[in-house]
């Protein structure tokens, strides 16, 4: 029940898919930190198409608090998509995102709140250091974040994920961008506000093994540059206009050395070899635009971004 219609709401929003095993200690663990931050807490978890029994656990928990929303979608639709939802149905004067499998730790959420009451609109947590991860995964984090600070249009945070608070105001600017193709990290630094961020140890995961494969990373860290950046199209102009240059004068000097030189036109060799390398370039080129085409279609089907099979709201469900 809600004990006091005068305190601020803070919705806590976490995705999940296959996260069964964590979840009673990530609820453990937020309602520990939240204890004496006088606020009302919502708690919204987004069960993402999980196949172990995610779902069981997130109900009992409801079913014992009433503070609880719980979203069961229709099948696995991914981390951002899933995350959005939740945003969708938060109530809150402020949301706080963080992942079901506690590395990020909860004890962390009062550092944010505080920067948020101090006047911010946004606080980023910045990850100063990754437990239980191998060099080769933080040697290409480190590696992407400022690929993708540098590169993109706007200044995305380096070295932060989901794990962040926003308040009502920026939340209600998020909501409003409906693109198909979600990267929260960028689509929060988008909408701008006043941002500051806190930094923390990010904690291995509690249980089980991550859901990420190195290709879905590698299609998340894509989905980040080409939503923020037109540069791999100009990089491919680029190139092109350079392949084209060296052709010409490649072609020029041929020409040349045949009339003035009389020497013979050789190099069967090399011509396959400067074909194969050209034809490369030009599929790699195709492939950058139809990438961007590729959106342009997606966008154009007008598909809600996730359906709903399930929905128990909270008791503060209708306070925003």
């Amino acid at each position: 029940m809600i004990e006091n219609q005068n305190k601020e709401l803070l919705t806590i929003i976490s995705p999940a898919y296959n996260e069964a095993e964590n979840l009673d200690e990530l609820y453990s663990r937020i309602l520990n930190a939240t204890e004496n931050l006088n606020l009302e807490i919502e708690i919204i978890y987004v069960n993402d198409g999980s196949n172990d029994n995610t779902i069981e656990v997130i109900n009992r928990q409801s079913e014992n608090d009433g503070r609880i929303t719980v979203i069961d979608l229709s099948r696995n639709f991914g981390k951002e998509i899933a995350l959005t939802a939740g945003l969708d149905h938060a109530s809150g004067d402020a949301v706080i995102v963080i992942d079901s499998d506690l590395q990020d730790p909860p004890e962390v959420i009062p550092q944010l709140v505080e920067k948020w009451r101090d006047g911010n609109d946004v606080v980023n947590a910045k990850r100063i250091k990754r437990k239980g991860e191998g060099l080769l995964k933080k040697i290409t984090s480190y590696t992407y974040y400022r690929l993708l600070f540098h590169l993109s249009d706007i200044k995305i945070p380096m070295d932060t994920g989901d794990f962040r608070l926003l308040n009502r105001n920026a939340l209600n600017a998020v909501l409003k961008l409906r693109e198909k193709h979600r990267y929260m990290k960028g689509l929060f630094a988008w909408v701008g506000f006043k941002q500051q961020e806190i930094q923390y140890e990010r904690e291995a995961r509690y249980k089980g093994k991550t859901k990420w494969s190195f290709f879905a990373l590698f299609n998340l860290a894509f989905d980040g540059l080409t939503s923020f950046s037109i540069l791999p199209l100009r990089l491919a102009s680029t190139v092109g206009f350079l392949s084209a240059l060296f052709g010409f004068f490649y072609g020029a000097t041929i020409v040349i050395k045949k009339i003035f030189f009389h020497e013979p036109v050789v190099g069967f060799t090399s011509l396959v070899v400067l074909i194969t390398f050209f034809g490369g370039i030009q599929l790699l080129s195709i492939g950058i635009i139809g990438e961007y085409i590729g959106r342009i279609f997606n966008e154009t089907k007008n598909r809600p971004l996730y359906i709903v099979k399930n929905i128990k709201e909270s008791v503060f469900s209708n306070k925003s």
